[in-house]
């Protein structure tokens, strides 16, 4: 199918404001219950790191479960001082088997990260609004790259953190492509700062920079909800 640029570019930024729906209804789904959840668990002893994963770990795999979309990692990321016995925590659980990520195993410098510096957590716990994060190497957890999608969690209008899921672009690629592909267009999502996520131009790659040159003159729109946006290349032939 070959369409109209100004056609194909909204049906481009449809196909992704559909496509990212889902993960940000789900966490969205949760992210209030289980911030009652921890109200309820302050009120009755001190929120340990393991009462926050008793309390993450439903919810958590739930969205691991999520079937139209490829989940990769889900959970719950405390704001500073949250848990009673730790600066921060990371309540997640990820991969195929679904188990809970140990940073500690893995890296004494993972498990005390600063990840109020990190776009994925800062943007929400600032906004109050869910966030699409990425694409970025995800040395925390998968060591590929990674977009992430985060809401954050509330109690008492103040904010304890921010419930997230991970999707390795490997998978939004094979989901996204062929989508674009029946557009008859080349077509490019890029990031909030001009980044290109996926795209079906053989030009481009994952984290390319597209914010001059060619790029500033190619039609482009901003999907709705979600902050990302779509570059559609123009058929010579049009009008």
């Amino acid at each position: 199918m070959t369409t109209g640029t100004g056609t194909a570019t909204r049906a481009a930024a449809t196909i992704v404001e559909e496509y990212f729906s889902s993960p940000i209804r789900t966490l969205l789904g949760w992210v209030g219950p289980f911030a009652a959840q921890v109200a309820e668990a302050k009120s009755s002893g001190p929120l340990t790191s393991s009462r926050i994963d008793a309390l993450v770990e439903p919810h958590a795999l739930r969205t691991l479960g999520l079937r139209d979309a490829p989940v990769y990692g889900a959970g719950f990321i405390a704001a500073i001082d949250l848990p009673s016995d730790a600066r921060n925590h990371l309540a997640w659980w990820q991969g195929e088997d679904r188990r809970q990520l140990v940073l500690a195993a893995q890296s004494l410098n993972k498990e005390n990260i600063d990840y109020s510096a990190l776009e994925w957590y800062r943007l929400p716990m600032e906004t109050g609004e869910p966030h699409i994060a990425g694409p970025y190497v995800d040395y925390l957890c998968s060591d590929e790259y990674t977009i992430t999608v985060a809401a954050p969690a509330e109690v008492d209008g103040v904010r304890i953190g921010v419930a997230g899921l991970d999707m390795l672009v490997a998978e939004v690629e094979r989901d996204l492509l062929p989508r674009f592909a029946a557009l008859g267009r080349e077509v490019t999502l890029i990031n909030g700062i001009g980044r290109v996520v996926v795209s079906t131009d053989p030009r481009c790659a994952t984290g390319d920079a597209v914010r001059s040159g060619r790029w500033a003159e190619l039609p482009r729109f901003a999907c709705a909800d979600v902050a990302l946006t779509v570059i559609v290349e123009p058929d010579p032939t049009d009008p």
